[in-house]
């Protein structure tokens, strides 16, 4: 399954498609716009709209299918998927490690795209306050030495022999020049459960800390952590944590504040401004989390008006009466 992320025991792929899900190894396979072949979808009116098939390639006319990936099921209900399976890795390989700066973090990844290529199948990063509330509310402890930033990099193939001769020849290459400052690797799936486990809890350690602000955004990566800091200096003690954490590979950041309890003047002193950043970045304001309706008067901070009411043509034309998850995904005016 092409797909994986941390709801993976509880997640329905029809809702996965509708959301257009991310996931850990986007870097790799790439999102579900590419990886679906083919949608049965239930319209508004009852109409089944068969667009099922196992083609690669299928240039006739409109995809119509591409409407309903990343809907949030305001367009239709995805009742039956097609997707695309690549062979399973018979070779899985893990290293956590060590870096002192996010600018190391960022030539570490520019070098591994270069070393590991064609194996490389995740890579996912962390800052120190992540590794310290997963420590204290999980009591899962670090196997590496205390570190501004981790990076949690896999990689994925089908001869373990070159597998691991490539990684460790980059893991020779980061550690001797300074890049990482300490790591450990793994390739057994107990070892490799629990490497993977440091980054998928992060998301259960925040909860635990308190009220939870979440912003998910897509950013150039150069300047993905910036905002973590310039949060942190915004904020002062009015929040608990600001913590940085994510997707690098593909420039997902996952952003969360920390409070003892909601406050409003947290909220206002967060919103618009988290907004007016990225869309300063030409950024993202939902990288995989979709819209809902929580994010829904914000769509114009990432998409012009034109593409707005083009939606909003799209939901007229295909829900008129307004059935299909009212309230969500489009602005309440576009």
């Amino acid at each position: 399954m092409p797909l994986d992320l941390g709801a993976k025991g509880s997640c329905h792929i029809g809702g996965n498609v509708a959301t257009n899900a991310g996931g850990l190894r986007f870097l790799r396979y790439g999102s579900l716009h590419g990886t679906v072949l083919g949608l049965e979808v239930v319209l508004a009116d009852g109409t089944v709209l068969d667009c099922l098939t196992s083609l690669r390639k299928d240039n006739t006319g409109y995809d119509l299918k591409q409407l309903f990936i990343g809907s949030e099921g305001t367009l239709g209900i995805i009742t039956t998927v097609s997707i695309l399976c690549p062979p399973k890795p018979r070779a899985v390989n893990v290293a956590f490690l060590g870096c002192p700066g996010f600018a190391e973090v960022l030539q570490t990844f520019s070098t591994c795209k270069g070393m590991l290529g064609e194996i490389l199948s995740a890579f996912e990063f962390m800052d120190a306050v992540c590794m310290q509330l997963v420590g204290r509310h999980l009591h899962l402890a670090s196997p590496v030495q205390e570190s501004p930033f981790y990076v949690l990099i896999e990689t994925s193939g089908s001869n373990a022999g070159h597998d691991a001769e490539k990684l460790g020849h980059f893991l020779e290459h980061a550690l001797g020049s300074g890049l990482v400052t300490d790591g450990t690797m793994a390739t057994d799936q107990r070892k490799v459960k629990m490497l993977w486990a440091l980054r998928e809890r992060i998301t259960e350690a925040l909860s635990r800390d308190g009220y939870v602000y979440k912003y998910d955004l897509s950013l150039p990566v150069e300047r993905l952590y910036d905002i973590v800091t310039d949060l942190r200096a915004r904020l002062g003690p009015h929040a608990k944590h600001v913590v940085g954490y994510g997707h690098l590979g593909d420039g997902n950041l996952h952003l969360n504040v920390t409070a003892e309890a909601f406050s409003p003047s947290l909220l206002a002193a967060l919103e618009p401004h988290v907004y007016e950043w990225t869309a300063g970045q030409q950024g993202s304001v939902s990288a995989e989390h979709g819209v809902g309706f929580r994010k829904r008067d914000v769509l114009g901070y990432s998409k012009p008006p034109g593409a707005l009411q083009l939606m909003q043509q799209l939901k007229a034309l295909l829900d008129p009466k307004g059935i299909l998850n009212p309230y969500k995904t489009l602005p309440s005016q576009a």
